[in-house]
């Protein structure tokens, strides 16, 4: 099972797909590049319109981005090595990624290191009846493609794999046949005998069926079943929902006895199981979907574990029903987590089932729940840094005795932790991979969890992360980070370029705005729809409390957002710009009202029960229209901007950002023709950078992802006036 903040949560326009963090398998960020061959390329394109072209904009911002490329590639090898979630255990091998290929090694080979085996290559993948036409196609496009997502069959005769190309959302998926032993022949590779287009979620029931779902656009609303035979493959459909605002996946449970069907929208869910034991593989039905109703579900010796929000605050609590009755009338209670307190994740370990809460001070703990004596249930504090917990897939030996997941946060860098449910040790490390080394391990630097006021008496959370007291921190230059939508926690995984900031003397501050899922699901509603003006405001909070702890100051302040973050963002811009000196937004989602009017967009009529309909209801319009960044620009003195758009983003239309782009620039030009004197004030630079590429999250490409991160570093020592940081002199022997 999978994390809440990704765990079987509805797809949106603006953040990552529903998908299980101890699922899938994703090369580290800060780790190796994806591809080798992968070219870099720039936004330099001739035939863009002059308000698209950013080329002289940023090159005032080039020798400081060359200078910080250069530092944050030396900050990302110093952190090549700590784990991550990347490798896939079968029974006798492990397999990773390297680059565009997966290997494999042989476990049973203990007493010598194992010769790693290849068992798929991008440039080898092709299909039956198109073999010549794929063949041709993938090794024109190599380096385009990388490799998200590895699944293995029960008993490792066979390997399903999804790729990723720069071009297009829809992802590949590819299936292998496995041998059973490495051949000492080079020619005897393991066949790649199936390619499917458009899958996004793929699970094996067992070594011959894979059941998997299909991407339309944006939306997921189809399963398909593959049985792979000695005449060939067949593939059959098995379920589709018909309703525009749910998306489907399939899902494998921990001790791999359940395979699920997970029908999610933002307000209701209908899950689906089927019994891989059983041969007939037929779904069964759950509870129907109704209103109001949440609900995920996870298997433990013949019951289902359900996380439903159905306890009296309409927040999530654990139940448990039979197999054989799983409908809602069935439903026992056996865990409800104390008022302020929300579930991030449920894992079901052996006779356990273990809860990642975060409490009402912002901190993480683990409640572990012996699902035969519930009464029993107990819990265990987390480190006070940690901010993300990932659970790692499990080996098969490990399924039931302990469970394995890395701690991190934005400037502490993954480390990782075992729990034996039953005996309730937490114990640091792994047997394989020891424990972290400690000038790694970040625990010099601070961590202070913060509430500040907003204008109805709500308590907003911020995290900040600093390397002296508060105390010290007036002159210190401060990075606000902000999302809130969705329902979704504020992005905090470890980011080594954070880390550099936070070493040069910066403070990096994580406002948790209501929209997000910080304080559980009423945290979101009380910001969705007609309360986004709420998140607004509590942005407001958190800025002035900052300052009034003596944290930075106006001229020092950089606030920085991704998404539907930049709404937030933007609203504040247009009502309080005196408060920040520069913005940096990533795929910035800037023309609310445009996008909810327009239907035939993707998503948009899947997004109404986040933003409201501008078309049927008035009400929603004028709320819209309240906050929308596009359309609340005024002519004033802005802070600087720096946007990343990409080119065929299919969540963002591109167009709104242009349009954004064209009248803050022309709002900044109004201002300082119509002010006399405004000529002494500094002129704030408005630059859009444009990329080519379909992926609304980013580059994959690691030169690419470290070229913008070194733009948005240039922008903000630039437009907030510091001195680039030194490198450390050697000392001399």
């Amino acid at each position: 099972m999978a994390g809440l903040s990704s765990f079987h949560l509805p797809f949106s326009r603006f953040a990552k797909a529903a998908l299980p963090l101890s699922g899938g398998i994703s090369v580290c960020k800060w780790g190796t590049p994806r591809s080798a061959s992968a070219t870099r390329w720039y936004a330099k394109s001739s035939s863009i319109s002059p308000a698209e072209s950013s080329h002289s904009s940023l090159e005032r911002y080039k020798d400081l981005q060359r200078y910080f490329n250069r530092r944050i590639r030396a900050t990302y090898r110093r952190f090549s090595d700590i784990p991550d979630n990347s490798l896939v255990y079968g029974l006798h091998h492990v397999y990773c990624v390297e680059g565009d290929r997966i290997y494999r090694m042989d476990r049973r080979q203990s007493k010598f290191e194992p010769e790693p085996e290849q068992v798929l290559c991008l440039g080898q993948c092709s299909t039956g009846e198109n073999q010549r036409h794929q063949k041709e196609e993938m090794k024109e496009k190599e380096e385009e493609w990388t490799i998200q997502r590895v699944r293995l069959s029960p008993q490792e005769k066979h390997l399903a794999a999804t790729l990723k190309n720069i071009h297009r959302e829809e992802p590949r998926c590819v299936v292998v046949r496995l041998r059973e032993e490495a051949s000492a022949c080079s020619l005897d590779l393991p066949q790649t005998i199936l390619t499917l287009d458009k899958v996004f979620t793929f699970e094996w029931a067992t070594d011959t069926v894979l059941f998997y779902t299909t991407q339309e656009g944006l939306r997921c609303s189809r399963v398909f079943r593959l049985d792979l035979t000695s005449n060939g493959s067949r593939i059959t459909p098995v379920y589709e929902d018909t309703q525009a605002d749910t998306f489907v996946e399939v899902a494998l449970s921990r001790d791999k006895h359940m395979l699920t069907i997970n029908c999610n929208s933002k307000t209701s869910s209908e899950v689906w199981f089927i019994d891989v034991t059983m041969p007939s593989l037929q779904p069964i039905l759950v509870q129907p979907r109704q209103p109001d109703l949440l609900y995920h579900v996870e298997h433990w010796r013949g019951w289902l574990v359900i996380l439903a929000n159905t306890s009296p605050g309409q927040e999530y609590q654990v139940l448990k029903a039979p197999l054989s009755e799983p409908s809602m009338m069935s439903w026992v209670p056996l865990y409800v987590p104390d008022p302020g307190s929300a579930v991030r994740d449920l894992e079901v370990a052996g006779d356990h089932c273990v809860l990642t809460t975060r409490v009402t001070t912002g901190e993480l703990v683990l409640t572990v729940v012996p699902l035969a004596q519930p009464k029993q249930t107990y819990s265990i504090q987390l480190p006070s840094w940690a901010c993300t917990a990932a659970t790692k897939r499990p080996d098969v030996a490990n399924i039931h005795r302990v469970l394995e997941f890395l701690l991190s946060s934005p400037v502490h860098p993954p480390v990782p932790y075992h729990l034996y449910p039953k005996d309730g040790f937490l114990l640091l490390g792994t047997e394989e991979e020891g424990t972290p080394p400690e000038d790694l391990s970040g625990s010099k630097y601070f961590t202070t969890r913060l509430e500040a006021h907003g204008q109805d008496d709500t308590l907003v959370p911020v995290t900040l992360f600093h390397a002296v007291p508060v105390a010290c921190l007036r002159e210190a230059p401060l990075l606000v980070h902000v999302y809130g939508s969705y329902g979704r926690d504020l992005n905090m995984d470890f980011c080594p370029e954070r880390r550099l900031l936070l070493e040069q003397g910066w403070a990096l501050a994580y406002c948790h705005i209501r929209g997000g899922g910080e304080r559980g699901l009423s945290w979101h509603k009380q910001a969705r729809m007609g309360g986004k003006q709420k998140g607004v405001a509590d942005l407001l909070a958190c800025l002035y409390y900052l300052f009034s702890l003596g944290v930075s100051s106006p001229l020092l302040t950089a606030l920085t957002a991704c998404s539907a973050g930049a709404v937030p963002v933007g609203a504040l811009c247009n009502t309080h710009p005196h408060l920040m000196r520069a913005v940096t937004l990533q795929a910035p989602f800037l023309d609310v009202l445009g996008t909810m009017e327009d239907p035939g967009l993707p998503l948009t009529v899947e997004e109404r029960e986040e933003w409201g309909d501008p078309l049927a209801d008035p009400q929603h319009r004028l709320n819209i229209t309240s906050y929308c960044p596009l359309h609340n620009i005024t002519p004033q003195l802005y802070p600087s901007v720096l946007l990343t758009a990409y080119r065929g983003d299919a969540r963002v239309p591109l167009s709104g950002i242009v349009k954004y782009t064209e009248k803050l620039n022309k709002a900044i030009q109004t201002h300082f023709s119509t002010h006399p004197g405004s000529e002494c004030e500094p002129r704030p630079n408005v630059v859009l950078n444009i990329q080519p590429g379909a992926d609304h999250f980013g580059p994959e490409d690691f030169g690419l992802m470290l070229e913008e991160m070194a733009l948005q570093l240039a922008f903000l020592y630039t437009e907030l006036g510091l001195q680039p940081p030194r490198h450390p002199r050697k000392r001399k022997r």
